[in-house]
């Protein structure tokens, strides 16, 4: 992918052939303030570029049938999500569908260059199945802060060997196309506003909660990111006064009690003291315990493993309380690896923000899991690079 658009007008046209698929000039015309001229004329540079072509007689609205116009069909974006343990790795089209998949185990402390091997090789990986003969661009999740401007990450707590890696740059050389950095959770915020249960609203929290906890912020159908990329790390808020000491160098922080790595911990503890038959079986049969382990537990009515998720539910619902009385969203959506829990989290995190705030903030304000699971954050990446490449250059 060469073509850029030219203007305003034409990056408009992109997002939303994008967004909604193919249509007739008569349709995108009821959707943007062109004259039909203005408009004809925009729509012809675009097939000039091939970055839009024709396809097919529209319905007819009276009169002469036109033909519809969609994005090129050859146009491929790969999303790429480095979580802490995994990564996943998607090709998608330009409308965003993902044509092909991969999730390999992964640990991110392993540093930039080795995760980065691993990266290319499932992207070659995905090529040689004929999804993609090579890619139009690639959007990459990290699970830390991001200097967005430069694809930067800047002292991520729980990455240590990345601060100041330049990812953009390194992985635009071996891929040979344009790459966009973001911090992972506000590619899963993208991911549920383009494809998930945020599709319909323009300001709303995604809270993802997996080996750390993070906050997609969105602002006006935008993502906000702060003035250095650390916006929405509501990891190291404090949940625990002079709680356990945390990563971060803090103590108490909400991370620190509840999160993959804390609840694994816990979830060690009482199966050790035997608290918990469930975990104590399952540890002794796996040697070490996950949150799946403690979620199999909880579905088998184990009252430890069900208390470790309320307890850890209430804290985090604490804490998104005090952002919703500040921020007001209308919607907050839940997802990341720990998700698996289910319900009893959502209703544990559930009660305590409409304990805690106002009625005016919390009496239409709906709680939810995420609809994509790993596909969000894939998706958000190919949603990041792709609102670059379809913007003015």
């Amino acid at each position: 992918m060469t073509a850029r658009p030219a203007n305003a007008h034409q990056a408009r046209l992109l997002r939303l052939l994008r967004d909604g698929g193919p249509n007739s000039r008569a349709q995108l015309g009821d959707q943007v303030d062109l004259s039909r001229s203005k408009l004809a004329v925009e729509v012809d540079r675009l097939l000039e570029t091939e970055l839009v072509v024709a396809d097919g007689l529209a319905a007819s609205r009276g009169g002469r049938r036109s033909h519809n116009i969609r994005l090129n069909p050859h146009l491929r974006f790969l999303g790429v999500d480095i979580g802490a343990t995994s990564v996943d790795v998607a090709v998608t089209n330009a409308e965003l569908e993902i044509l092909g998949h991969i999730n390999q185990p992964m640990d991110v402390r392993e540093g930039p260059v080795a995760v980065f091997e691993q990266v290319l090789s499932m992207a070659a990986k995905l090529r040689a199945t004929g999804l993609a003969e090579g890619f139009d661009g690639a959007g990459i999740g990290v699970p830390g802060p991001v200097r967005f401007p430069e694809g930067i990450p800047v002292a991520p707590p729980i990455m240590p060997g990345w601060d100041g890696f330049p990812v953009r740059e390194a992985l635009s050389q071996e891929l040979g196309c344009p790459v966009m950095v973001d911090n992972d959770v506000n590619l899963m915020a993208l991911g549920e506003q383009h494809a998930g249960v945020a599709r319909t609203v323009a300001d709303f929290l995604c809270v993802k909660i997996g080996t750390g906890i993070g906050c997609g912020i969105v602002v006006g159908g935008e993502v906000y990111r702060g003035t250095t990329g650390s916006a929405g790390d509501i990891g190291h808020i404090q949940a625990v006064p002079d709680g356990r000491p945390c990563a971060c160098g803090n103590r108490g922080c909400l991370e620190a009690h509840f999160s993959g790595a804390a609840l694994a911990r816990d979830a060690t503890e009482a199966a050790e003291q035997q608290r918990s038959p469930e975990l104590a079986v399952r540890l002794e049969g796996n040697g070490t315990l996950s949150a799946v382990d403690v979620a199999a537990a909880a579905a088998a009515g184990d009252a430890t493993a069900l208390d470790l998720i309320r307890e850890g539910g209430n804290r985090t619902g604490q804490v998104i309380a005090g952002l919703v009385s500040f921020f007001n969203p209308g919607l907050v959506v839940i997802g990341g690896g720990v998700t698996g829990l289910g319900h009893t989290l959502l209703a544990a995190i559930r009660t305590q923000v409409y304990r805690g705030s106002l009625p005016l903030a919390t009496g239409n304000l709906p709680i939810v899991l995420g609809e994509l699971g790993p596909a969000a954050g894939v998706i958000g990446a190919a949603r990041l690079i792709s609102d670059h490449l379809f913007s003015p250059a």
